[in-house]
């Protein structure tokens, strides 16, 4: 007997005659393309046509073969079509629901190329009918919804304006605050609600945005905090995994881990974005952030078998089941805790290392905004400047060839505000390049401005190493005057240069009220006096271009002005130094003979009040973000399309799916 072979659909007998016989579903599929109604003659014909095997690729390619006028004689087909596939994702027979789910996910796909440019409410009306709308966009399963975000843009994507006026708002909270769905879903929950948000945000009332805002439920807001952490708790996770492989020698783990980053570690803008619009829009999950969990590294996941198949670059796609149903263990006293907000330090310690591959260059200015966001929330203050509240954080440093890498066990436990600084400190030493990252820049030096206002308002005097902070803002100087010629030519570095003179006037000014100890204030003194060459050459700087009628000319005078009591503080110091070095016969003083100097003569010394240095712009989105958040939700709706990937999902994978939903 002749033996049949399949191709795209049709069965090819290897008889000499090579005549092509179809399958049952492609002849049936045939039939819903005809304008009859294929159940007239076949009144079981949809109960059958869902307990065949799907043909993605046969289905899809009949699709794309009708123009819009050849697709509209067939509606009333389509229409039948759709809403048989939502009547079997109700059923209990589990191929029936795994078939029509494939077969939805087609349709909508096909139907929605075919209409790009038709509004929202007539590809609703050609997949569903207007009198069956209601009905069939009751839809339950995430992973539907969040397939049609199929354009690039998803303020384009008409369809979502039926989303916006029958909401799932609330069907996606249900996902977040019951622990099986989450795990099953959360993921896609959390990236759906994140597009959703941002779909026509700027343009008219989303109401997405006004329900998230007033979102307190606390299990519900849990619930989303513990997807976004596990995210990026995975990504952490697989980081530190690919470093440690590259730890056999300096040299060859530097050029590994440049090379292996770029190819493997793309970043996780989706749930990056969740966690922005949540921090953003709504007061009661920055509680959230504090929330204690085990520290989800530390956590020991089932090792799965190494798939044979190509990795998907890490962080595009939700983590597995596996990790999450591992994470949402109770707390083990020999786990170290942890939450959000330190997973969060973490990898953002990760993504900012890299800043010259635009990509990278958007996630890290993605990270700096929600730190400012945090910055500028009392409660959130409140609990990083907790000196009761400590934690050991371990921030992932670049490697460079002048320092060691700091030992893991050697962290001391801190307050969470301590971590912040040292990402903030950590970023301006390590960026001064070519490509310089002036807005990044920019905004880590207003994150560190907007803590010291916090502390100088509710008199905290945080025990952190100041030194550190002080050293690397005088290396940025120096960096931006020795690169003065090519910076200029792009940026306006005394935009830059006046907020770090203005950091070190609100150490000047209040830093008595701040500071933990005198002898801190002391060492502030110290450090300015033992670098007043590179506040020389900055003052000689501006006041050449300030006294120039250029275009720098008013930008420049300001930080003329702005120096004026650093000026102070080493036209009155220094003298008497030297005094005290002559006087006592020493041609170098050490740190304590200049302390020494610096206290015996504070009486004298003159300052002058500047007013407005404890005060700030708080955080916009919409007036100055606009153009970048739509940018970075375009990428991250063209991501999230590709990773759903379901031509790949096989039957038998659905299945295994469907046998774990209770």
């Amino acid at each position: 007997m002749a033996q049949a072979e399949k191709k795209g659909g049709l069965l090819w007998k290897s008889s000499a005659s090579k005549k092509p016989l179809k399958e049952k579903v492609v002849l049936m599929y045939d039939e819903i393309f005809m304008t009859e109604d294929p159940s007239k003659c076949s009144p079981r014909f949809w109960e059958e046509l869902f307990l065949m095997k799907v043909n993605l690729e046969y289905l899809e390619s009949k699709l794309e073969s009708l123009d819009g006028e050849e697709l509209m004689k067939i509606k009333d087909n389509i229409n039948c079509l759709f809403q048989h596939c939502i009547q079997a994702l109700g059923e209990e027979h589990p191929i029936r629901v795994v078939n029509a789910l494939q077969t939805l996910c087609a349709l909508i796909r096909g139907v929605h190329q075919k209409n790009k440019s038709t509004s929202g409410f007539d590809i609703i009306n050609m997949l569903m009918g207007f009198d069956k709308a209601e009905l069939c966009m009751k839809l339950q399963n995430v992973r539907d919804l969040e397939l049609q975000s199929v354009t690039d843009n998803i303020s384009q994507n008409t369809i979502l304006e039926y989303v916006m006026i029958n909401s799932i708002f609330e069907a996606i909270l249900q996902i977040l605050s019951n622990p099986p769905s989450r795990r099953e879903h959360g993921y896609d929950a959390v990236v759906l609600l994140a597009l959703l948000v941002n779909y026509r945000k700027y343009e008219s009332v989303n109401p997405y945005i006004v329900k998230l805002s007033i979102v307190d439920d606390e299990t519900t807001l849990n619930g989303m905090g513990l997807v976004i952490a596990q995210a990026l708790s995975e990504y952490n996770r697989q980081y530190k995994d690919k470093e440690e492989e590259h730890q056999s020698g300096f040299f060859s783990a530097l050029t590994n881990m440049v090379s292996e980053k770029r190819a493997f570690f793309q970043t996780n803008e989706a749930i990056l974005l969740a966690l922005y619009e949540a921090v953003h829009l709504n007061r009661n999950f920055i509680t959230v952030l504090a929330q204690s969990h085990p520290e989800m590294g530390l956590v020991t996941v089932p090792i799965s078998p190494i798939p044979t198949t190509p990795v998907t670059p890490l962080g595009t796609t939700p983590p597995s089941s596996d990790v999450i149903s591992s994470a949402e263990l109770p707390l083990d006293d020999d786990v170290q805790t942890s939450n959000l907000l330190i997973t969060f330090l973490k990898y953002s310690s990760i993504v900012m290392q890299d800043t010259k591959d635009e990509h990278r260059l958007h996630s890290g200015k993605l990270c700096l905004i929600i730190l400012t966001c945090i910055a500028e929330d009392q409660y959130a203050n409140a609990f990083l400047h907790d000196d009761n509240v400590n934690f050991r954080v371990n921030l992932h440093r670049m490697p460079m060839r002048h320092r060691k890498k700091a030992a893991d066990k050697n962290l001391p436990c801190r307050p969470l505000v301590c971590a912040v600084l040292d990402l903030m400190v950590e970023f301006i030493v390590t960026h001064m390049m070519k490509e310089f990252p002036m807005d990044l820049y920019v905004r880590c030096i207003q994150i560190v401005h907007k803590l010291l206002c916090y502390q100088k308002k509710c008199r905290v005097r945080l025990h952190y190493t100041w030194r550190e902070l002080w050293s690397a803002l005088i290396n940025l100087l120096k960096f931006l005057m020795s690169n003065e010629t090519v910076l200029l030519a792009k940026h306006n570095i005394f935009t830059l240069a006046l907020m770090v003179v203005n950091l070190f006037n609100m150490f000047i000014t209040y830093g008595d009220t701040f500071l933990p100890t005198p002898s801190s204030y002391d060492e502030l003194y110290y450090e300015i006096i033992r670098m007043h060459q590179n506040f020389d050459n900055l003052y000689s700087m501006v006041l050449r271009l300030s006294t120039n009628a250029g275009q720098w000319k008013e930008p420049a005078s300001k930080v003329t002005h702005a120096l004026v009591n650093i000026r102070a503080i080493i036209n009155h110091f220094n003298p008497k130094i030297e005094s005290y070095a002559a006087v006592n016969h020493i041609s170098q003083l050490s740190e304590e003979q200049v302390l020494e100097v610096v206290r015996s003569n504070y009486d004298t010394l003159t300052l002058k009040l500047q007013d407005g240095l404890d005060q700030y712009e708080r955080y916009s989105e919409q007036h100055k973000e606009a153009a970048f958040f739509k940018d970075l939700v375009r990428s991250i709706s063209i991501n999230v399309r590709r990773n759903l990937a379901f031509n790949t999902l096989s039957q038998e994978i659905l299945l295994k799916e469907f046998s774990t939903i209770s």
